[in-house]
C-alpha cells in the first residue's frame, strides 16, 4: 500500500525486473491478485487517504506504519475546553481524539503547517497566560483571547473544521463555511464573511492537484493541456445531458451581491479556453428597485443589458451561480432579445448543474468538468462581491 504521483511509474517498477527486487518484495508480489487505485485531489488528500486505508486494512507489508507507537500521529484533545493539536507517537489518552499513523514524521508536520494557517490552533498543552509570537502571526489563539466569547465561537469551530479536514471530508468542510459565509453577507457582518472566505480559498489551494516542476519540464505545455482536458470533459457532460455545445472557447459566468436589495450589483467574468480575462470582466450596478431583494428580476436586468453590447463577442455557454429561479430568468432575458446561446445554472448547496429545461445533474466531484465550473463560478463570486463591498464603502464614508 502507498502513494505515487506516476501510478504508472510505480506499478511498474515491481514488475519490469523481478531479479532487482528484495527478498520481502518477492513474496509481496506473488501474493499479488489483484490491483486497486485510487485517484485524489491533491498530495494533502494522498496522504490522508493512504493513512486511513493503512489503519483500516493493516496491510502486513506495511508493518511498519501499522505500529503506533513507532510513527507520528496527529492528537486533538477534544475533551479540552480549548483543544490542542499535537504530534504523539502512541494513543494513550483515551480523551483524545487521534488521526494516523503517518508514513513520517515530515509529512504529518506538513499537513499541520498546512491546516494550521487555514484554521489557527493551539500546539502546546499548558500555553503560557500571554500571548505568543504564532498569536501575531495568526497561527495560534492564545488563552488571553479568550476572554472574547466570538473568538471561543470560532476557534471551537475551527478545530471542528479540522477534524473534518483530517478525516476526509473537504467537502463538506467547504459547503459548511460557504454557507456561514453567505449568512454573514446577508446579515452585514462583512469582516467575518472575507475571513470565512479565505477559509475556502486555502481550503481550495492546498487541496487541488500539485504539479511538481519536472512535468513542466517533461511537457511545457502542461498547463494548456489540462484546460483542454477540462474543456473537453465539461462538453462531453454536457452534450451527454442533453446541452449540445460544439465549442467552449469562451465561457461567461454571471453572479449577483447584494444586503437585502441595497447596493444590489452583478458580475460577470470571462474565461477563454479555460483561463481567465479579466480584461473582458464586466460589472453592473443594478437600477431595479424593490422593497425585497428579487435575485430573479437582478440576473435578468444584468444579461438584458449585457447582450445590449453587440461589440462584446458572444459566448459559447453561459453559467449562472444560481438554481432553477435564476436560470428561468436567465432564459427569459436572452428570449426577450432573441439570442439562443446555452445556459446552464451552479447551485452552491451540492455543486449541482442546472440545465435549460431544469434537470439537475451530478457529476463526480473528481469530475475536471465541475472542477472547471466551480473555478469560474467562484471567480464570478469574488468578482460580484468586491465591487459590493467598494459601493458600501463609498456610501458608508460619503
Amino acid at each position: 500500500m502507498g502513494k505515487a504521483k506516476d501510478l504508472k511509474v510505480r506499478v511498474s517498477s515491481y514488475f519490469l525486473n523481478s531479479n532487482s527486487l528484495l527478498g520481502k518484495t518477492k513474496i509481496l508480489v506473488s501474493q499479488i491478485d489483484k490491483i486497486r487505485i485510487t485517484k485524489v485531489q491533491s498530495e494533502l488528500e494522498s496522504l490522508l487517504l493512504e493513512a486511513f486505508y493503512i489503519k483500516k486494512y493493516r496491510p502486513k507489508y506495511n508493518a511498519r506504519l501499522t505500529d503506533g507507537k513507532a510513527y507520528p500521529l496527529i492528537r486533538i484533545t477534544i475533551k479540552d475546553k480549548y483543544p490542542v493539536v499535537l504530534i504523539a507517537r502512541q494513543e494513550n489518552d483515551p480523551n483524545s481524539l487521534y488521526f494516523g499513523p503517518y508514513p513520517n514524521a515530515k509529512d504529518v508536520r506538513i499537513v499541520l503547517k498546512l491546516l494550521r494557517r487555514i484554521f489557527p490552533f493551539q500546539t502546546v498543552l499548558n500555553h503560557p497566560k500571554k500571548r505568543c509570537l504564532y498569536n501575531h502571526l495568526n497561527l495560534c489563539i492564545c488563552p488571553p483571547v479568550f476572554d472574547s466569547y466570538e473568538l471561543k465561537r470560532i476557534y471551537k469551530k475551527n478545530i471542528k473544521h479540522l477534524i473534518q479536514l483530517l478525516k476526509g471530508k473537504r467537502i463538506k468542510v467547504v459547503h459548511d463555511l460557504q454557507k456561514e459565509r453567505d449568512i454573514a453577507s446577508q446579515s452585514e457582518r462583512f469582516e467575518e464573511a472575507s475571513r470565512l472566505q479565505k477559509q475556502i480559498s486555502a481550503i481550495e489551494y492546498v487541496s487541488s492537484k500539485v504539479h511538481g516542476p519536472l512535468e513542466y519540464v517533461v511537457n511545457p505545455n502542461l498547463s494548456a493541456d489540462l484546460r483542454d482536458k477540462e474543456i473537453s470533459s465539461l462538453i462531453t457532460e454536457l452534450n451527454t445531458k442533453g446541452v449540445m455545445v460544439n465549442k467552449l472557447y469562451k465561457i461567461e459566468c454571471f453572479d449577483i451581491s447584494n444586503t437585502s436589495g441595497k447596493n444590489a450589483v452583478g458580475s460577470m467574468v470571462v474565461f477563454i479556453n479555460g483561463e481567465k480575462d479579466s480584461s473582458l470582466y464586466r460589472r453592473f450596478k443594478i437600477y431595479m428597485t424593490k422593497d425585497t431583494p428579487n435575485d430573479f428580476a437582478m440576473i435578468a436586468e444584468v444579461l438584458k443589458r449585457r447582450f445590449k453590447h453587440d461589440e462584446w463577442k458572444f459566448p459559447d455557454l453561459i453559467i449562472i451561480d444560481g438554481g432553477k429561479g435564476q436560470v428561468s430568468s436567465a432564459m427569459k432575458a436572452l428570449s426577450e432579445l432573441n439570442l439562443t446561446i446555452p445556459i446552464i445554472g451552479l447551485a452552491k448547496r451540492q455543486e449541482t448543474i442546472i440545465t435549460s429545461d431544469f434537470k439537475e445533474i451530478s457529476l463526480a466531484k473528481d469530475s475536471e468538468a465541475i472542477h472547471l465550473m466551480m473555478r469560474i463560478r467562484d471567480e464570478a463570486h469574488r468578482f460580484a462581491i468586491t465591487y459590493h463591498r467598494k459601493l458600501r464603502s463609498r456610501i458608508t464614508f460619503s
